[in-house]
């Protein structure tokens, strides 16, 4: 099938190269010009493990090609889905202009029938003003369908999660495009929810923020841990056991972040509260969320006492590990917390240095993991690479001015690093 997809960040153009992969024809569009050379000359403009094998493959076989021209998008194919950014404003809503202004403009371009697909992830009620958008100004008054179609993708797991989805939910006002969404699915084998365009864009807040829960309610259960001397990981893993509950999204740590679980939770808090909805329990989510922080920052202060000049080294910079997507990245945030506290850092992030250096400076970046510890007074785990379990624990040992360990992803044994000599400080161990 033709398809195109508006957008090129993480969703846009993973879902473009994965649809290209099973055998469709797809332009992805993106208002970014700089960003649609970059593609065109070969290059990705974000790591996300496979996707540039996955777009030079199809780019070469003539499956998938980029433009700047919206215009061009829809004259070209008959499906056009939007994946533009929904980014939070401060008061927890969802700044919906990218959506609007694409809306528009794929209006101004119709000229006959078209299915418009939004796959970005949009508060409740958000199709029904796509559907006025388009009809208000298409000149040509054409018929058209809406549909609501969430994307389920993990940044640094997304192409295999759109390659072999658990679930595909097509979100209608009518039956008119279920054959065609079905179609352009079908290579996929996946269970395909078809429901109302409201219920839809329901589930996908709704999943974000009990994932969320999920992750708050574990580091809640690290608070008690620590305080008994229990094991967070084996009372985990004693959960997860149970198939009601599930092993997954059960790690305590500093903190959930990232562009969907944070801007989604807000988010779907201000959908309950414009409903006439007190959502306490996920406020209570983000008040757990932002407390573990503040624990992890007290429990180096507590350790290394004052901070002001103290030299450390921070492994991670990334939301987490697989990417290089560094918004609303906790371990961006301890970062900076220690540079309030007067703290001088040397960090490394095997993906994600590039575009720390934007939002996080005077700090020296470091190209090699084990030469971080080098002079430092401590070293901190902040993203859960696997790279950093590999990392050559008696060369840091030696390069410290003290063997001090702050993991804040449980990446270490606490027994096998007190036996090597550390003063190891972990999350709910």
């Amino acid at each position: 099938m033709k398809l195109t997809i508006n957008g090129t960040g993480y969703v846009g153009l993973v879902t473009g190269a994965c649809f290209a992969e099973v055998g469709h024809h797809v332009l992805c569009v993106d208002n970014d010009a700089a960003k649609i050379k970059l593609l065109k000359e070969g290059g990705i403009p974000i790591y996300e493990p496979g996707l540039e094998e996955l777009v030079k493959k199809n780019v070469a076989a003539g499956r998938l090609s980029f433009t700047t021209s919206i215009a061009e998008g829809v004259q070209k194919s008959d499906v056009i889905f939007i994946a533009v950014p929904t980014p939070p404003q401060p008061d927890g809503s969802v700044d919906l202009s990218f959506i609007e202004r694409v809306a528009r403009d794929i209006a101004a371009a119709m000229t006959d029938y078209k299915i418009v697909v939004d796959k970005s992830t949009v508060p409740v009620k958000t199709g029904e003003k796509v559907a006025e958008t388009i009809k208000r100004y298409c000149p040509a008054k054409v018929d058209f369908d809406v549909v609501s179609n969430p994307e389920f993708l993990r940044e640094g797991f997304a192409v295999c999660d759109l390659m072999k989805p658990n679930r595909i939910v097509i979100g209608v006002r009518s039956q008119r495009p279920v054959a065609v969404m079905k179609k352009i699915y079908t290579p996929f084998n996946a269970p395909i929810v078809v429901t109302d365009i409201n219920s839809a864009e329901l589930i996908k807040h709704a999943s974000n923020s009990f994932l969320a829960l999920k992750i708050s309610y574990i580091n809640a259960v690290a608070v008690l841990c620590e305080a008994t001397g229990a094991n967070v990981q084996e009372v985990a893993a004693g959960m997860g056991m149970d198939e009601r509950i599930g092993r997954p999204f059960l790690n305590a740590g500093i903190g959930f972040g990232g562009s969907c679980f944070p801007k989604d939770l807000s988010a779907f808090v201000k959908i309950a509260e414009q409903i006439g909805y007190d959502f306490h329990l996920l406020k209570e989510v983000q008040r757990i969320n932002a407390g573990q922080m503040e624990r992890f920052v007290k429990k180096i202060t507590d350790t290394l006492w004052v901070l002001k000049d103290k030299k450390i080294g921070v492994l991670g910079l990334a939301f987490k590990q697989n990417t290089d997507d560094v918004r609303t990245s906790p371990a961006i945030e301890l970062c900076q917390r220690l540079q309030k506290e007067g703290a001088t850092l040397r960090v490394h992030d095997p993906k994600a240095m590039g575009k720390a250096r934007a939002i996080l400076s005077n700090v020296t970046y470091v190209d090699d993991m084990n030469d971080v510890a080098e002079g430092c007074d401590a070293l901190v785990v902040a993203t859960e690479w696997d790279e950093f379990k590999k990392l050559d624990l008696e060369r840091a040992r030696k390069s410290l001015s003290h063997p001090i360990m702050f993991d804040g992803r449980n990446l270490f044994d606490p027994g096998e690093m007190g036996r090597l000599g550390w003063i190891y400080k972990s999350v709910g161990r």
